[in-house]
């Protein structure tokens, strides 16, 4: 847990502290002491019909044993300490969405999530797909997020992605299989693409990994929103052609996106995937038609 409290002695009252920053998280361990509410079970299925005052084993004792970082001020003035309050919540950076979904949900949708992103993190940032900088404000967690959505829902705009968090906060659902189809995706995109090859493609591009994922998961799944004629089964011993389609599909996207090029001599299927990379990349519209023309393209090769 981070540090959650600065406070100040008052002047004339001994031992009496004044919480200028943390003290909702404060409110939050005082009421569970007090019993005030239980445990989510997407946090802890075994303890979360407990209560402070009924759980097992003395975890009660521990829980009280539990170290919270505090930095105290000493004989701080009161515009001192309304100035470091200020600047506490007035140079913090602008909430992203992803740290808003963050601080309101505490489900299964986002355990779950934030789980794999945490998983695939490293995959990420080898392969370029995304930044350290990025990971600092949870891309990670959005990316995944967006991927795990293909295969709960449908492949779809990244719009409306709060309503997932919603309505799994309180039930798991299915979500336990989806997290084993997911694995298996990045599993054969990791055999097609270690990290360290992936980051010298097009499919770096965090637009063309989205296309990617939920082509291979069409291949092995079959997505709503994609074209159910495009089937072929893929097995590891796939691999090898599925990588010879992939590299030249990324090799056509560097010579269309040059300058100069003469696009009549290129299929009007490349021209549009190459349109949906740069203009309304996560539409509805262009997520499905770029993942049926790179499930074509594998097939075709298969």
């Amino acid at each position: 847990m981070p540090k959650i409290i600065i406070t100040q002695e008052l002047k004339g009252a001994k031992n009496i502290r004044v919480v200028v920053d943390g003290q909702q998280r404060l409110r939050a361990i005082l009421e569970y002491y007090n019993g005030d509410f239980k445990i989510s079970k997407a946090h802890n299925g075994v303890l979360s019909k407990f209560t402070y005052q009924t759980l097992p084993d003395d975890l009660d004792k521990e829980f009280l044993k539990y170290e919270i970082g505090i930095d105290l001020l000493f004989d701080t003035p009161y515009q001192e300490l309304l100035d470091i309050f200020a600047r506490i919540n007035t140079y913090t950076a602008k909430l992203v969405p992803q740290e808003i979904y963050n601080a309101k949900y505490l489900g299964f949708f986002k355990q779950t999530v934030y789980t794999l992103g945490y998983k695939y993190v490293n995959y990420y940032i080898d392969a370029n797909i995304l930044t350290k900088a990025n990971v600092t404000r949870m891309a990670e967690a959005e990316l995944t997020a967006d991927l795990f959505v293909s295969l709960l829902d449908s492949v779809r705009t990244n719009k409306g992605i709060e309503s997932y968090y919603k309505n799994y906060e309180d039930k798991q659902g299915n979500l336990e299989e989806i997290s084993k189809k997911f694995d298996k995706v990045m599993s054969y995109i990791g055999s097609i693409y270690p990290a360290s090859e992936l980051r010298n493609t097009n499919y770096s591009r965090t637009t063309l990994f989205y296309t990617l994922f939920t082509s291979i998961a069409h291949l092995l799944y079959t997505l709503h929103g994609l074209d159910k004629k495009l089937k072929k089964t893929i097995t590891e011993k796939s691999v090898g052609k599925i990588r010879v389609a992939l590299d030249n599909v990324s090799t056509l996207f560097d010579e269309l996106t040059t300058e100069e090029i003469d696009y009549s001599k290129y299929p009007k299927g490349f021209r549009e995937f190459i349109n949906y990379t740069r203009r309304g990349s996560t539409d509805t519209g262009a997520r499905i038609l770029r993942s049926n023309f790179l499930c074509k393209k594998i097939i075709a090769d298969l």
